[in-house]
C-alpha cells in the first residue's frame, strides 16, 4: 500500500470515529429514559449501557493511538517504496502493541463521551427524584433557576446549539464545532482561549475541560419538537 492508500486508511478510521461518538450518543439516550423511569429492570439495564459506552470508548481510544503511530512513522518516510512499507507495517504493529499494553482500563473512565454519560444519568436520576418528592417547593426552584441560566444559543455563533458542550470549570455551553475550531485555533496562534461567554472571568479553556451535555441536547431537541408538531 502506497502513503496515500495510508492517509486514506487513516481518513476512514476517523470518520469511523464519529460514527462511534453518534452510537454512545444514542445509546447515552435510552439510558437517560431508564433513568427517568425508576424501575428496577432499569438499573440493569444502564448497567448494560455503561458497559457498551465504555467498550465504545476503548475502541475510540485505540484508533488514536493507532492513529498517531502511523502518522508518526509514515512522517519518517521520504519515498513509497513497497519493500520500506513492508517495513513500516510491522513497525506499526509493534510499536502499536506495545503502547496498548501500557493503558489501564480504568482511565476510560475519563473519556470525555463516558464522563459525560455518568452525568447525564445522575442528572436525569436527580431530576427525577425531584419531580416524584411531594416537598420539591425548593427543588423546582432551582430547576427554573438553572434552565433561565441556560441559553440554547451558542455564544460564538449566535445560533441554537446542535451539540452543545459543557465548560466544566465555568459551566458556560457552546456548540461543540465552534468552540473546538476556537481552541484550536487559539494553539496555532500559540493563544490562550477564553471563554466567549461574555463577562466570564475563565481565560484558558481547554478541550479537556469540555464535556457533551447531553440533558441539554435533549432539552433542545424537545424544545423543538414541541414548536414545530408534526
Amino acid at each position: 500500500m502506497s502513503l496515500s492508500g495510508v492517509h486514506g486508511a487513516l481518513s476512514n478510521l476517523k470518520l469511523c470515529q464519529v460514527d462511534i461518538g453518534t452510537g454512545m450518543d444514542i445509546v447515552t439516550d435510552v439510558a437517560m429514559d431508564l433513568a427517568e423511569a425508576q424501575d428496577e429492570g432499569g438499573i440493569a439495564g444502564i448497567k448494560e449501557i455503561e458497559a457498551m459506552v465504555l467498550e465504545c470508548a476503548k475502541l475510540d481510544r485505540d484508533i488514536n493511538y493507532f492513529v498517531d503511530i502511523v502518522q508518526q512513522v509514515t512522517a519518517e518516510v521520504s519515498t513509497q517504496q513497497p519493500e520500506t512499507m513492508v517495513d513500516l507495517s510491522a513497525k506499526v504493529r509493534e510499536l502499536f502493541t506495545e503502547n496498548i499494553a501500557k493503558l489501564s482500563d480504568t482511565e476510560l473512565h475519563n473519556h470525555q463521551k463516558v464522563v459525560a454519560f455518568k452525568e447525564s444519568i445522575n442528572n436525569s436520576s436527580n431530576q427525577a427524584n425531584q419531580e416524584s418528592a411531594e416537598n420539591t417547593e425548593e427543588s423546582d426552584e432551582d430547576i427554573r433557576v438553572t434552565q433561565s441560566q441556560v441559553n440554547f444559543t451558542c455564544p460564538l455563533t449566535q445560533v441554537e446549539m446542535v451539540k452543545p458542550m459543557k465548560n466544566k470549570k465555568c459551566n458556560h455551553h457552546y456548540d461543540e464545532d465552534a468552540i473546538v475550531s476556537l481552541i484550536k485555533t487559539k494553539q496555532k496562534q500559540k493563544k490562550k482561549c477564553r471563554c466567549p461567554v461574555v463577562g466570564c472571568g475563565n481565560a484558558d479553556v481547554h478541550l479537556s475541560d469540555l464535556i457533551p451535555d447531553q440533558i441539554l441536547r435533549r432539552r433542545i431537541q424537545s424544545q423543538k419538537r414541541n414548536s414545530n408538531p408534526i
